[in-house]
């Protein structure tokens, strides 16, 4: 717990995760203008995709424990003891926009190109609340292993969990999307790279990668019929995916580039 307001508890988790998402309205806004796309179209579209996100997050974690949850029916709601699931808010956030731009007559690929990378660095940031609730790690090492590592004391410190140290695997995550992070800000605003919807189907295969690799090393993962990683699983199925979108909509749909823009005049009437 970070501190108390009026005997209200407010912990780290929930301000990294709020910050997150600070961070990725901000990003979103700002790249939202430069294609064309009313700033306030995208926070309409978080006003949604963040809550319902979250309720996503909640209902695909408590689905893969549901032997636990349907004997503790009271802790479904418990949000505030753990429990969510990023594939899960993903997967709702995404139903949310495609809604959304629907609905708005707003073109979907470039929508998530614009959002994405905010939701990148909100992953990143979102994954240091693991780190303070010490939660989502891996196998136990030892102090000389981390200290190899050359982390920061403080890392090593809350990685003693249980009488043992674990490996860090939420700093494992939120490192390798970084530099994922990095990569794309750095390459989607060059002529000629991305086509519309490529900044989103790269995220898709970088983060499918790197979940699959950590995901191996968590000791808390969720299973199917306790023999497959549900996340491991799930990343394999959407890196294949993901390659066959790419080769498809270069050769069959043929989108814009990226850097065109929405198409819409700007401001636009909705």
């Amino acid at each position: 717990m970070a501190f108390n307001i009026f005997g209200f508890g407010v912990h780290w988790y929930g301000i990294l995760i709020a910050t997150g998402v600070l961070i990725a309205v901000s990003m979103a806004m700002l790249e939202a203008k430069k294609r064309q796309i009313m700033p306030d179209d995208v926070i309409d579209l978080l006003f949604w995709a963040v809550p319902i996100g979250f309720i996503g997050a909640r209902i695909y974690y408590v689905i893969f424990e549901w032997g636990y949850y349907s004997q503790n029916p009271g802790q479904i709601f418990a949000i505030w003891n753990g429990g969510i699931a990023i594939y899960g808010g993903l997967i709702a956030g995404l139903i949310t926009l495609i809604v959304f731009c629907y609905y708005r007559g707003l073109p979907t690929w470039l929508m998530t190109d614009v959002i994405v990378p905010g939701v990148m660095a909100a992953q990143i940031l979102g994954r240091w609340g693991n780190f303070m609730n010490q939660e989502a790690f891996g196998a136990k090492t030892t102090l000389s292993s981390l200290q190899g590592m050359h982390l920061p004391q403080f890392v090593i410190d809350q990685m003693f969990i249980g009488g043992a140290y674990r490996q860090p695997t939420f700093l494992y995550e939120s490192f390798f999307n970084l530099i994922g992070l990095a990569l794309i800000l750095f390459l989607r605003h060059r002529k000629h790279l991305y086509k519309q919807g490529e900044v989103t189907l790269s995220y898709v295969l970088w983060y499918s990668v790197v979940r699959f690799f950590v995901e191996g090393m968590r000791t808390d993962s969720l299973y199917i019929f306790n023999v497959i990683r549900v996340s491991q699983a799930l990343s394999l199925v959407l890196f294949f995916v993901t390659i066959g979108l790419l080769i498809y909509r270069r050769k069959v749909v043929k989108p814009k580039w990226y850097l065109e823009g929405s198409g819409l005049s700007f401001p636009y009437e909705r």
